[in-house]
């Protein structure tokens, strides 16, 4: 099926619910099936949190599909495995696009896969959601992006740890992975520091290749830094290296009530692969945890665990922040084809701006003009069952922001 026909005239054969329907119940389809790609890496550093992302995608169409599908057509995903290897992210969105005839694309984590993958989709006229937290600095018409940008999650956990009831810090260790999300966003969080008086002398800014592993050095620095005065870390190490950095300052004997730990990137599924004694008491910065009370999320996490059941998924059975921001991304998409009545690119993207969902953050989140969305921001506290108690959380909804008032905005913006 060409992504660009419309949904009216496709055709009417029946199929199954795609991705086997577990735990939903498979309904006999009226129509001819959508395909939309899964990109996502299956294997190589990035693995440890993107493989959830696949799966809950797979979850989440299967429970369209068993709810009718779109417009009675059910969806079929394409998965494939860039396998964190940044280039072939352009290669595999172009197969899916051009061979697969995909109408949308699902997919990525580092900010370095989705800046591979842009230039295929103008190419191409293509639609990617996409569900991580990330530097924004950015506004493509074929992005949506359906996770935090830096004043959803970066400005508000810096604002907290500065905070009494954060710890009042005065000094602040910039620690990342070294590529495009952590440096845009430390050079943010630079100039927001700068606008409340904090000095270059005061911030220490230090970057770790991916999948690196021997933190001792960075630990015995991070000690040493904050000799001189209340200091907090704020992290945006990705993948795996997480695992090592915090059971590093297990190690060296630093705990939250010492140098408080705030992670970007560290959620409930990362937790489940680590020693959580180091951990117990660190914070992280989401829209969404899955401790959260209320009937939505209810459902969405009895859901997962039924599927990772199902499907025999056993180290996949939490939810976390940008599987909420996966399972929103392909409801929106429903929802827009659905208004559109086509899955022609152009369409979808004018019925998005202004969809609501139902989010299992407890709050009806909504796609911006700027194809951001609006969510809350909330502050979590590491609890010793991989969970997390919520220590703080914005009055309402706030609305993503394409460009930070604290770095100058690109030229070509």
């Amino acid at each position: 099926m060409d992504r660009r026909t419309a949904i009216k005239s496709l055709g009417g054969a029946a199929v199954a619910a795609a991705a086997g329907g577990l735990p939903f119940p498979a309904v006999a389809a009226r129509k001819s099936p959508i395909k939309v790609g899964i990109l996502h890496s299956l294997s190589g550093t990035m693995a440890i949190s993107e493989t959830a992302l696949k799966d809950v995608d797979l979850m989440t169409i299967a429970e369209i599909n068993a709810a009718g599908g779109v417009d009675g057509h059910p969806i079929e995903p394409v998965v494939v495995d860039p396998a964190s290897n940044w280039p072939l992210f352009a290669e595999k969105a172009r197969q899916l696009i051009s061979q697969d005839k995909v109408a949308a694309i699902f997919g990525c984590w580092t900010s370095v896969s989705r800046k591979s993958v842009l230039p295929v989709l103008d190419e191409l006229n293509g639609l990617l959601f996409y569900p991580v937290q990330f530097e924004g600095q950015e506004q493509d018409p074929h992005v949506v992006y359906t996770g935090a940008a830096p004043n959803q999650q970066a400005i508000p956990a810096t604002e907290y740890l500065m905070s009494q009831d954060g710890g009042g810090a005065k000094r602040f260790f910039l620690l990342g992975t070294d590529y495009v999300y952590p440096r845009t966003t430390n050079a943010i969080l630079r100039g927001f520091l700068h606008s409340k008086g904090v000095k270059d002398s005061d911030i220490a800014e230090v970057y770790t290749p991916f999948g690196f592993s021997n933190y001792q050095n960075i630990v015995a620095d991070i000690k040493k830094f904050a000799s001189a005065g209340p200091t907090c870390v704020i992290s945006t190490i990705n993948g795996d290296s997480n695992v090592p950095f915090y059971k590093e300052l297990g190690n060296q004997g630093i705990k939250a009530t010492d140098i408080p730990v705030v992670g970007f990137s560290v959620a409930e599924q990362e937790l489940a692969g680590i020693d959580l004694k180091p951990l117990v008491g660190q914070l992280t910065a989401w829209n969404y945890y899955e401790s959260l009370k209320n009937p939505v999320n209810a459902r969405f996490v009895k859901a997962w665990k039924a599927w990772v059941k199902a499907k025999g998924l056993k180290e996949y059975a939490v939810t976390d922040d940008p599987m909420e921001a996966s399972y929103i991304g392909l409801h929106m998409w429903k929802q827009a084809v659905e208004k559109a009545g086509s899955t022609h690119v152009d369409a979808v993207r004018k019925a998005l701006v202004g969809q609501k969902f139902s989010a299992p953050d407890g709050y009806t989140v909504e796609v911006l003009d700027n194809q951001y969305l609006s969510k809350p921001v909330l502050i979590g506290q590491v609890r010793a069952d991989g969970q997390f108690d919520v220590v703080w959380k914005s009055k309402g909804l706030v609305p993503g922001q394409s460009w930070s008032p604290y770095i100058p905005k690109p030229k070509n913006a």
